[in-house]
């Protein structure tokens, strides 16, 4: 007898629906831009989350050279790297970076937000971030999302 008048429903694979979804980053905050976007490329922003899979969106962040950072974090922050080497510890602040390449800092904050696992990796994939406001993508027809409607 089934006395439950619900099921536990897990997505897989072959029953995961993905979008793809467009996200301004001008005059945006770094880390609430990032929280968010990690958000919905992990799928919880769905009804059908599920921890194993991946069941999120595709992300395209636009304008990324616009980003904003509070206080002095632009100059004060240091990103640190190793090239592997001896002595091949290497420093950068974000203000260097956005310079540079202006992609890096959206992505090395959602990149950090995600796990540190195989499924992380496949689902940091989904990710497509540009400095400016054109993007390869229109044949997905993406849909334009604001982050206060997460």
């Amino acid at each position: 007898m089934d006395t439950l008048s619900y099921k536990t429903v897990s997505a897989n694979a072959g029953t995961v629906t993905k979008e793809w979804v467009v996200i301004d980053a001008t005059d945006q905050i770094l880390g609430r831009l990032a929280s968010r976007v990690a958000l919905v490329l992990r799928g919880k922003n769905k009804p059908s989350y599920t921890p194993h899979v991946d069941c999120g969106d595709n992300v395209i962040i636009i304008n990324a050279d616009k980003v904003r950072l509070t206080g002095k974090k632009l100059t004060d922050r240091v990103y640190v790297r190793h090239t592997g080497y001896p002595g091949g510890q290497r420093f950068t602040t974000p203000k260097e970076l956005l310079a540079s390449k202006p992609t890096a800092v959206v992505e090395h904050a959602v990149r950090g937000m995600l796990p540190r696992t195989r499924l992380g990796d496949k689902i940091f994939g989904n990710l497509y971030v540009y400095a400016g406001s054109e993007h390869p993508h229109e044949a997905q027809k993406p849909k334009t999302i604001t982050l206060n409607e997460l």
